[in-house]
Formats: structure tokens, C-alpha cells, sequence
């Protein structure tokens, strides 16, 4: 499982001209899904990017993860990130897992992040009506972001 972690300062999704979903300041991050992943790749993932310290402190320091802040996150599926590029010039999604592995695993991370929020940063989210926002999965999406710093990182579960 890969994901592209952005910090942003806003960010939005949407789908046939419609908003799915929108943030303010917080995490923008494209979930890439492979054949051999499982729920332990996906708790992994959670872990490392809501414990991932890449927030300013009150002296501009990168020490705060979104755990310690009031941001938001909005997850898009992104089945492009297991492109493969070796031959030719048309990338190869073969390494991309199938919607029936996919979507559950899409699904799991959606719920694992939701839960796993802290408890006040879950109530600012439900008290402004902030849940985790969502693309829609095997959608064609327009996503639109503001980087902030910029601030981009690949986490992969292979590494863990």
C-alpha cells in the first residue's frame, strides 16, 4: 500500500462538476492499492501518517502531526501510483489491486483513520461537520490543493 502524504492548506475534490468533498488546513493524501495488500498494510499506513510530525510548532518547527492539530484530512484513491514505466511510454497499471481487493481495503482505511483520530480532534471534526472527506472510489476526479510549505511524502508499506 503507497500513499502520497501532502500538508495543505486546503483541498478539494470533485466529480461531474459537483463538490464530493473539501478541507481546510490538513492532509491530502492519494491511497495506491496493491494485489498483496492487506488490513496490517493499511493499520500500518494510519499509524505512520496520523503520527507523522510534518505541522509547524509555535517556532516553525516541523514537530506537530495532525494528531496535535485541528486539521482535517481528505483521502482520494489513486490506483496510478503502482504505475509501471520500464517499457515503452504507456504506463502499465497491472501492479494496481482489482476494485474487489481495492475497495474494501479503500473502505478500511477510511474507517481505521476516522477512528483512530484523537477523540478531540474527532469532536472539532463532527462539531463543524468535518468528517474524514472522501473522493469516491474508481470515480474520475478533479482534485484541487493548496500545498503547504510544499510538504509531500511517499509511505509505503513495503518499508515497514
Amino acid at each position: 500500500m503507497r500513499a502520497i502524504v501532502q500538508r495543505v492548506k486546503n483541498a478539494s475534490v470533485s466529480i461531474d462538476g459537483q463538490m464530493k468533498g473539501q478541507i481546510d488546513k490538513g492532509l491530502l493524501i492519494y491511497l495506491g492499492i496493491t494485489h498483496d495488500d492487506t488490513q496490517d498494510d493499511a493499520d500500518y499506513l494510519v499509524r505512520k501518517i496520523l503520527g507523522m510530525r510534518i505541522f509547524n510548532d509555535e517556532n516553525a518547527v516541523m514537530n506537530l502531526s495532525i494528531e496535535d492539530t485541528d486539521g482535517e484530512i481528505l483521502l482520494i484513491s489513486q490506483f496510478t501510483l503502482y504505475a509501471q514505466t520500464r517499457k515503452g511510454n504507456r504506463p502499465s497499471y497491472v501492479a494496481a489491486a482489482r476494485p474487489e481487493v481495492a475497495l474494501p481495503l479503500y473502505n478500511y482505511v477510511i474507517s481505521q483513520l476516522s477512528r483512530n483520530l484523537p477523540a478531540q480532534v474527532r469532536s472539532r471534526q463532527a462539531g463543524r461537520n468535518k468528517p474524514i472527506a472522501t473522493g469516491t472510489f474508481g470515480a474520475d476526479m478533479q482534485v484541487a490543493s493548496t500545498n503547504d510549505g510544499p510538504v509531500t511524502i511517499i509511505v509505503d508499506s513495503v518499508s515497514k
